[in-house]
Order: C-alpha cells, then sequence, then structure tokens
C-alpha cells in the first residue's frame, strides 16, 4: 500500500470510489478528506485513516477504455473540463483571485503575489484605512481555494464588521461564511447534538473576537479544531500591549497555532512600540524574532504589506475620490461663553481636580463640554454625586464651585449652542452640505465621541430637521452584535427608513458607511489623529463614488483659554490633511500609536497651557522611525511594486468560459434528470432550478445566500454582479438574488462533482478525432501529480504521451497539445468506431511508464530549483535557532537567583526553543521535499485515422 496518497487521486474504500480533496497527516497516517463517486456513497463527504483502511490507488495501467458516442464528444470534454478544473495551480502566478467580482487594482494582487512565494501563507496586510483589505484577503483567500488550501476558513472580526465581511466575501468571491454572531450560536448549539463542535460542523465560519473572548465553550472548541486558513481582522486589536496579555492576544496566539495559512489585516498595525509589533510578528512566524525588544528589518521581511493611498495612486486610477474638507466657524452664544469663564476659572481641590492618572478634572470638563451641554452635565452630576456622597468641607467648596459650572452649562439650550445652530444652517443652505432627508439614495453620518450627545442630537435634530422617528438611527458600542450590524446593513439600503446615522467611535473602525453616503460631519472634533483616520474613512475609500465632503465644527470663542485650546485641535485637523496629501499616516506627528495616548497628549497641551505653536514645536514631524523601520522591512520585491504587476495566469479551459461549460453539463445533466434552465448568452446570464442534491450541499452553508424558490440566478459579468450589490441595498432582500458565476461558487462545484461521473470507476473516454489527429497518430492524455510529504501537491501536469503507430514520438504540454489540434476551438462531430480498445489498451503499459519518466524528469527540475532555497530556510532557521538560544542565555545572566533555578529554567526554555525550531524544520521539510513516484492517471485517448 503506497504511504502517501495525494488530492485528485481516486482510490478503492469500502468497495467505493472516491477522490481525495484533501490529505492531511495525522498520528494514524493520513487523514483523507473524500467525496464518493460511485452509488451509494455518490456525492457524500467522508474521511478515512489511511493506516487504519485497505485502500487501493487505481492504477493508470488498468484503466478501461471507454468509446464516447455522445453527440461532439459531449461527455468526455465535460468530463474531461471538471478534471481540469480540479487540478490545482502549482506556480506562483495568480490564476484566480483577480477575476473576482471587483475591478482589482494592481496595488490590490500584490498580497497574493507576496503570499504565494512564502513557503506558507502567513501575512499581515497593513494597508492604510480605505485601499481594500477585505477584498485583497478575498483575492488571497480565493487563489488559496482554489489550489485545495482553503477547505476550512475562521475569519475573527470585531462584531460591526460581521456582516460586511460576510456579504464582501460571498458577493465577490462567493465564499460562504456562517455567522455565528449571538443568534448564529443559538441557531447552532439547537441544530447540533450536545458537545459537538460547532467548528467541525461547518468549514467556514466567521465570528467575533469578543464572542470567543467571552464564551469559555467556544474556546475549548478552538483548541480541538484546525483550518486551512485563519483570518484576524482588526489585528492591532490582538497585539500584546503593556506588561500583560490581554485576552484578545491570548486567543490570537492560540489561533496562530491552529492553522498553516494565518493572514491579519490592520490599518493602525503597530503602537510605535517594537514589542507590541513582535508580538504581531510572532504570531505569523514564531521563529522570526528572539528578542522582542532588539529586531531588525531582516527579522521581519516579507511577512506583511503596507501602503498609503500615496502610495498607490499611479495605480488606482479613478478608485479614490479627492476628498474636500469644509471647517465650519461657528461663534459661541453668551450663554456658552459664560460656560467657558467658569470653566476657565474653575478651581478645585487638588483631590477633586484630579481625573485619571494625571489629568485635571477641568479637562475632562472642558472635553465634555467641546462634545456637547448634554455630555458635560452628564459628567458633572456623577462627580456632584460622588462628592455629596464623601461630605466634608473640601468637597463642600468643591460642590459649589461644579454646582456653579452646572447652572451655566444647563442653560446652554439647542438653540444657544453655537456648533448646533451652524449644523443646523449648513444642512438646510450649504451649497455643498444641504441635506433634508428626502433622498434615500442620500445619507448622512454625524460622528461624536460621547454617547449622551448623540442622544441629545437625535432628540433635537428630529423635530428641527422634521424627520420621523425611524430615520435617525444611532450607533455605539452599547449595542449587541447583531443590532450593530442590522444599522450598518440598513444604513447602506435605499429601502430602510434610515436616513441620518449618528455614530460613536466604534462605528470608526473598519465598517463601510459610503454605499449611499459621502458627507461626513463632526459635531465634535477628535482628541486623536488615529481617530481622525478612522471617522474619515468611513466614507473616503475604496469604491466611494463621490467626492467625500467632511465638515468641522469649529467653534469660536471670545475667552483666551478656550480659544487657546480650541486652536490645539484645529492644529490636529490641519495636521491630519498633511498627512493624508504628503505622508499616508497621520500619527507620525506624535509617533504615540495609540489613541488614548493621544488624547492625553492633546489634554497634557491644554492642560499646560501652551499654544497651538508650541504645541506644533513638540509634535515629530514628518519622520517616524517606526515607519520608517517598517519600510525597510519590505523587501526589494515590494518596493518595486509601483511599476510591476503581478504575474496573472489563466488555467487552461476546454471551454470558452464558465457560462458555456456550464450550459453544456446543464444540458447533459438534464438528459438524466429534469433541470429547469434558462440561458441568455448575449447578457452572461443563467437560471436554473436547485434539484434535490443541490439543495443538500446548501444546508452547512449560510442560510442567507440560499436563493428565493431554488431559483439560481447568475451573470458572468463582475460590472452586473457590482450593479446587483447596489440593488441589494434598495430592495427588501439584502443579499444579493444574483450570484456571481465563476469557478468557486457551490452549484458550480456541484455541477463539477457531477459530470465527473460521466464515465465509470476507473474509465476513460477514448475520441475518435480523424479530423484533427494526424493518419496513425495517437495521443494518451495523461495527468502527473507530485505531493510533498504532506500531501499537497507540488507539480501537477497534464501533457499528452504521443504515439505514431506503435512508436514513442514525442510527449506534449496540454497548451501546445490544445493550439496544435485546436481542440478547444473547434465544433467537434462524432463519426463513432474508433476501433478496438483492446489494441488501445496494448499501449497504454508505454504510455505510463513514459508519463512516469517525463513526470520524474519535471521533479528533478523542480528538486534543482527548490534545493537552493530549502537549503536557505534552513540555515536561516538555524540562524535564528542560535539568536534564541542566545537572548536565553543573557536573560539569565546576573539575575541573582539560585543556581539551581537558573538551570531548571534555562533547561526548560532550551527544550521549548528546540521543540518550536525541530517542528518548523520539519514542516519546511515536508512542505518542499517531493514524494518519490508520481501518480499518473489516463484522462482520454484522442484517435486520429488509422
Amino acid at each position: 500500500m503506497p504511504t502517501s496518497f495525494a488530492p485528485g487521486a481516486r482510490v478503492e474504500i469500502r468497495d467505493a470510489e472516491w477522490v481525495i480533496r484533501k490529505a492531511e497527516m495525522t498520528p494514524n497516517g493520513q487523514a483523507l478528506h473524500v467525496t464518493g463517486l460511485s452509488d451509494p456513497v455518490k456525492d457524500r463527504s467522508a474521511i478515512f485513516l489511511s493506516d487504519l483502511e485497505d485502500i487501493r490507488i487505481l492504477r493508470p495501467e488498468d484503466t478501461e477504455l471507454v468509446p464516447d458516442q455522445s453527440p461532439a464528444f459531449r461527455s468526455s470534454l465535460l468530463f474531461l473540463e471538471s478534471l481540469l478544473r480540479r487540478t490545482p495551480p502549482t506556480d506562483e502566478r495568480i490564476h484566480i483571485g483577480h477575476r473576482g467580482a471587483m475591478n482589482p487594482a494592481p496595488y490590490q494582487l500584490h498580497p497574493t503575489a507576496r503570499a504565494l512565494g512564502q513557503t506558507r501563507q502567513r501575512i499581515l496586510i497593513a494597508d492604510a484605512v480605505g485601499l481594500g483589505k477585505t477584498l485583497e484577503a478575498g483575492i488571497l483567500v480565493s487563489e488559496l481555494i482554489r489550489r485545495g488550501r482553503g477547505r476550512r476558513i475562521l475569519v475573527v472580526t470585531v462584531k460591526s464588521m460581521m456582516t460586511q465581511f460576510q456579504k464582501e466575501f460571498w458577493s465577490r468571491f462567493t465564499i460562504p461564511l456562517v455567522r455565528l454572531d449571538s443568534a448564529g450560536i443559538q441557531r447552532v448549539y439547537s441544530r447540533l447534538p450536545a458537545g459537538m463542535n460547532p467548528f467541525h460542523h461547518y468549514d467556514r465560519t466567521i465570528i467575533s473576537v469578543d464572542t470567543l473572548k467571552q464564551d469559555v465553550q467556544y474556546r475549548t472548541f478552538l483548541e480541538k479544531a484546525w483550518w486551512d486558513i485563519i483570518i484576524i481582522d482588526e489585528a492591532h486589536n490582538v497585539a500584546e500591549r503593556g506588561g500583560g496579555i490581554s485576552q484578545r492576544a491570548r486567543l490570537a496566539r492560540l489561533l496562530s497555532e491552529r492553522s498553516d495559512t494565518l493572514i491579519l489585516l490592520s490599518a493602525t498595525p503597530h503602537d510605535g512600540k517594537a514589542r507590541s509589533f513582535a508580538s504581531i510578528m510572532n504570531m505569523l512566524d514564531p521563529t522570526a524574532i528572539a528578542d522582542p525588544s532588539d529586531y531588525g528589518p531582516e527579522d521581519i521581511k516579507g511577512l506583511f504589506v503596507r501602503r498609503f493611498k500615496k502610495d498607490i495612486q499611479n495605480q488606482a486610477a479613478g478608485a479614490f475620490r479627492d476628498r474636500k474638507i469644509l471647517t465650519l466657524e461657528c461663534a459661541a452664544s453668551r450663554e456658552e461663553e459664560e460656560a467657558f469663564s467658569r470653566l476657565a476659572g474653575l478651581e478645585l481641590s487638588r483631590k477633586a481636580d484630579r481625573s485619571t492618572g494625571d489629568l485635571l478634572f477641568r479637562i475632562v470638563l472642558e472635553k465634555a463640554l467641546f462634545s456637547s451641554p448634554a455630555a458635560c452635565l452628564q459628567t458633572l452630576r456623577k462627580r456632584l454625586q460622588k462628592l455629596r456622597k464623601e461630605g466634608g468641607p473640601e468637597s463642600a467648596a468643591d460642590i459649589g464651585a461644579l454646582a456653579a459650572l452646572e447652572e451655566k452649562v444647563a442653560a446652554i439650550y439647542p438653540e444657544h449652542l453655537g456648533r448646533y445652530r451652524t449644523l443646523l444652517e449648513t444642512l438646510r443652505n450649504h451649497p455643498e452640505l444641504a441635506w433634508d432627508g428626502s433622498d434615500p439614495g442620500d445619507r448622512l453620518v454625524i460622528f461624536s465621541e460621547r454617547l449622551e450627545t448623540l442622544h441629545w442630537l437625535k432628540r433635537n435634530l428630529l423635530d428641527d430637521l422634521g424627520l420621523p422617528e425611524n430615520a435617525v438611527a444611532v450607533l455605539h458600542g452599547g449595542m449587541s452584535d447583531t443590532e450593530q450590524q442590522r444599522l450598518v446593513e440598513d444604513f447602506g439600503k435605499e429601502s430602510a427608513p434610515v436616513r441620518l446615522l449618528l455614530a460613536s467611535d466604534v462605528a470608526s473602525e473598519g465598517i463601510n458607511l459610503h454605499y449611499l453616503c459621502h458627507r461626513l460631519v463632526h459635531f465634535d472634533i477628535p482628541w486623536s489623529l488615529m481617530t481622525f483616520q478612522q471617522r474619515n474613512g468611513r466614507i473616503d475609500r475604496y469604491g466611494q463614488t463621490k467626492t467625500p465632503l467632511i465638515a468641522y465644527l469649529v467653534t469660536r470663542s471670545e475667552n483666551g483659554r478656550i480659544r487657546g485650546d480650541l486652536r490645539i485641535l484645529e492644529l490636529l485637523i490641519r495636521k491630519d490633511e498633511e498627512a493624508v496629501r504628503n505622508i499616508g499616516d497621520p500619527s507620525v506627528f506624535l509617533g504615540l500609536y495609540s489613541e488614548e495616548e493621544e488624547e492625553r497628549w492633546t489634554a497634557g497641551m491644554m492642560q499646560s497651557g501652551k499654544s497651538a505653536e508650541e504645541a506644533e514645536k513638540e509634535m515629530l514631524g514628518e519622520e517616524n522611525w517606526f515607519e520608517e523601520f517598517m519600510k525597510l522591512a519590505q523587501s526589494e520585491e515590494t518596493r518595486e511594486e509601483a511599476v510591476d504587476d503581478p504575474p496573472v495566469a489563466e488555467s487552461p479551459s476546454l471551454y470558452r468560459d464558465d457560462l458555456e461549460y456550464l450550459e453544456a453539463a446543464l444540458n447533459h445533466l438534464a438528459s438524466r434528470s429534469q433541470i429547469q434552465r434558462e440561458i441568455n448568452r448575449d447578457k452572461g446570464t443563467l437560471e436554473f432550478v436547485a434539484p434535490e442534491e443541490l439543495k443538500r450541499r446548501f444546508r452547512r452553508l449560510p442560510r442567507e445566500i440560499w436563493p428565493e424558490n431554488g431559483l439560481f440566478r447568475l451573470t458572468l459579468s463582475p460590472e452586473e454582479m457590482e450593479k446587483e450589490i447596489l440593488r441589494s441595498r434598495v430592495s427588501e432582500e439584502s443579499w444579493p438574488s444574483v450570484h456571481y458565476l465563476w469557478p468557486l461558487h457551490p452549484a458550480v462545484e456541484w455541477v463539477n462533482d457531477k459530470v465527473l461521473t460521466s464515465f465509470r470507476r476507473h474509465e476513460a473516454p477514448v475520441m475518435h478525432l480523424p479530423e484533427i489527429l494526424p493518419r496513425g497518430e495517437t495521443v494518451y492524455l495523461l495527468s502527473g501529480l507530485i505531493p510533498n510529504r504532506k500531501g499537497h501537491p507540488l507539480i501537477h501536469r497534464w501533457f499528452g504521451v504521443v504515439f505514431s503507430g506503435r512508436k514513442i514520438v514525442r510527449v506534449e504540454e496540454l497548451e501546445d497539445l490544445l493550439e496544435r489540434t485546436g481542440l478547444r476551438k473547434k465544433t467537434l462531430s462524432n463519426p463513432g468506431a474508433a476501433g478496438s480498445p483492446d489494441e488501445l489498451r496494448k499501449l497504454l503499459h508505454d504510455a505510463v511508464l513514459a508519463g512516469t519518466e517525463w513526470m520524474l524528469a519535471r521533479r528533478e527540475e523542480f528538486r534543482k530549483k527548490i534545493s537552493p532555497r530549502l537549503a536557505r530556510e534552513k540555515e536561516n532557521l538555524e540562524r535564528l535557532r542560535g539568536r534564541h538560544h542566545e537572548k536565553l542565555e543573557r536573560s539569565l545572566e546576573g539575575t541573582g537567583r539560585p543556581e539551581a533555578i537558573v538551570q531548571g529554567r534555562k533547561k526548560t526554555e532550551t527544550r521549548r526553543i528546540d521543540s518550536l525550531f525541530d517542528q518548523y524544520l520539519k514542516w519546511v521539510e515536508d512542505t518542499l521535499t517531493t514524494e518519490p513516484e508520481p501518480y499518473i492517471q489516463i484522462l482520454a485517448v484522442l484517435k486520429g485515422a488509422d
């Protein structure tokens, strides 16, 4: 019995024929993931352990040759096409990802090109806000699925992003992700037997990081599951910060060990601190960095891509609209000035004037008042309640001062707040920002940091703009995951009543608000440059079709202290715009890389009484050591990406396109069982009613993707699909009713499996082609596969062994054979009998022998090419192993601990380091080392005239 089985091989197990979809190494040999080809296991999936089963690979020499009698050789062509579509690419070119339902800019293909060049695909996509990281991830995942390395997928994201991510992956790449939000989890538990791991039941899922963090049982399930691909969105949230390790960081560390492929996404991948960024890099490659506080660009080279809008402008012509900034001056009212004056002169005891850390409570109040009177009153009243509860003479003085301020703030009614008056006037009369909510295709988003401000805005805007209650919605972090997802989805759907979204900064991370919205108003000005970037990126992003209009409401006060503090906020507005034009990342000016730290810096400037000019001098300018460090860490290939497009390839096919293939396949299947179908070649569309066995396949897929009444409507056109995605936000049904027609659609995969059964177990068709092949020529069409030690294909080729009479004259690659014969271009006619199959069978042994020798030559070519790379990988791993041991030695020096304890720890850590490197070294060797013998399959025999 063979020691290794490869994907694509036909095997006989328990008196049934199966095709191997995936082969994984286990303690009991290989775990073979198979799909049944013969009755009664047809279309069923199973897993067999090679050491525990009697498994027979069906020998190519024993293949039964069957003359194809079907019209125009339809059965043979469909059979061969199905096999072609199962043949995974083994080179580093992009074969399918670029064909998704989108118009990808070249820069969006670079992460996939980078990942395919790696031994294993583990990468951080760190492009700036709005450049399309979800699409870039979809391109890579599609490519891995095509290569047989994406059957099981787990996506982990923030709860507000789940639906958006799920819909993007399905609409553009037909990758179905089962959403395990709070409602989805309950559905899962109700369907599964008690104790069953839901991650074993569903192959492709999306779940929020907070659900995993809070649900102990789900973390247990994670430890017992394995995926082909894991994606962690907003990955900066799982970095290790400070001295401890958060629950999110522990969870991410666990996930990084549960998959070969790991894709991390983040627009803000670092906080300027080496140790924090090292924790993300170590998730991708735990051998890369020996000392998290001391490493260089070479240690992390190739593990990430990082671009800003300015870096890719020449590759994304027309993909982005230049934003327009409007700074609207708002004169403070008399009531505001009185409150400002009272606040500026506020004197509190030392105890009362401290908030958190060294921050003065006066600054906390100022920040709240700059948001809204309602927010300031909420903060004031909480502190007054606390002081009254404490009592004492010192508290009494503070209570008096704060109560006097409370009275002044409470007197600022909506009509007295300059920013609110300006907002109303702007929405009513401004030439560009005027908006009344009457157009369902024109939405508005207003951001504020404080929830109390958002509720205050809603109460007042409903009346002053004359909007119905359901036209205004508040989005905030206290909402459940399903509530957040539903609201974000409704905001991008014309049929939904919501017109105005009042959003806290929970909406500033990741989510798309640009579908029906190009106007954004900052009701309060952020105290963090990172918040500017996140907020504005919700509408100023890839796919925005109108000029993004971003408005800042800037208060003008007569009070000197308040005026100075507001000028610091205006400085932040200006610096954000400078960054967008010249640098890319506005956080470089402060170098803090944390919204909390940036807000503390801003508060510190105000607290110290420094002017905006003095504050600007304390900024770092445009130099940023960590961003420069990351640029150095990107390889030479990345720096050339601005001029070189990633290599793409079109996989060979016997049909013009997917529609022609599906048309032929459904016509063929309809001859066996009734399948209602309608095809429009001019429009590139196909409609058909799903038969029962296709329904069964969809039972473990997301309910949202099942079409109404089981009627599949598919289109070839990415442009039409884009329109359908937009239309889906207009209709009551929020998911596209038309699906993208391409090879990864589950219905297309079902068709592949069905037409594969055109010939019985271990049969190959004989095609009599006297009009195409020269007299006396016979071509045995073969496929040859050589896997690595893990069972993954390293070399997979189709070729023809060409006979003239009984003599082999050459071995011909598939593309050359197709080009010479015109097989895929001509309309074939089937003249009938092709001679005796027994005569053709006599040449099988020689054909297989020649094919084996040809594949072994390809194996030797591959070995010569890969050997230097394998040697470099081994050498690099040994160098890194040495660095890890050196770091261990340094950490144990001069600790002052007893020698026995030091030696014990040294022994334990040495074992851990060696185990880590030994495992990874074996993984590299198993991945890059070919099995000694190819698997040969007889696909067809092409016979010329005798």
